[in-house]
């Protein structure tokens, strides 16, 4: 499939260009319905967002120079990949003193070759930054 960039006339997506939109298991927009899902043909992972699609919503925001947004959607498309829980252990590692400078590194070190999620590692390596000038880390 041709990939297509987004402009700030497809917002919303959902309505200017719905037959852009598909699942991460491949389901188009218009399968998920109320039906489908009584029937039992749509599952709960059949109605996560994609990375395609926050990719687009990325763009759209671009073309409205949001770009702080822009940045957020993108990183969320790299979490896709990364189980709930994994999510989760590491937020907690990120709060305020409960992580080492060397814990988190490694957190960055997992997004990049485990999740291939460059941009939530660059993300972490920036926190470590400035979790050190503040002495927000765990000392050991």
């Amino acid at each position: 499939m041709e990939k297509i960039k987004m402009s700030p006339q497809d917002y919303p997506l959902a309505t200017k260009s719905p037959q852009h939109i598909k699942t991460p298991t491949g389901k188009k927009l218009e399968d998920i319905t109320l039906e489908n899902v009584l029937n039992g043909e749509i599952k709960p992972e059949d109605v996560r967002i994609s990375p395609e699609t926050l990719e687009m919503q990325a763009e759209i925001a671009e073309g409205m120079n949001r770009d702080a947004i822009a940045r957020n959607f993108r990183r969320a498309a790299e979490l896709i990949n990364v189980p709930d829980d994994r999510i989760l252990e590491i937020y907690n590692a990120l709060r305020p003193y409960r992580s080492t400078r060397e814990e988190l590194l490694l957190i960055a070190k997992e997004f990049e070759e485990v999740y291939n999620a460059k941009v939530n590692a660059d993300f972490i390596r920036e926190a470590v930054e400035v979790y050190g000038k503040r002495e927000k880390l765990r000392k050991e």
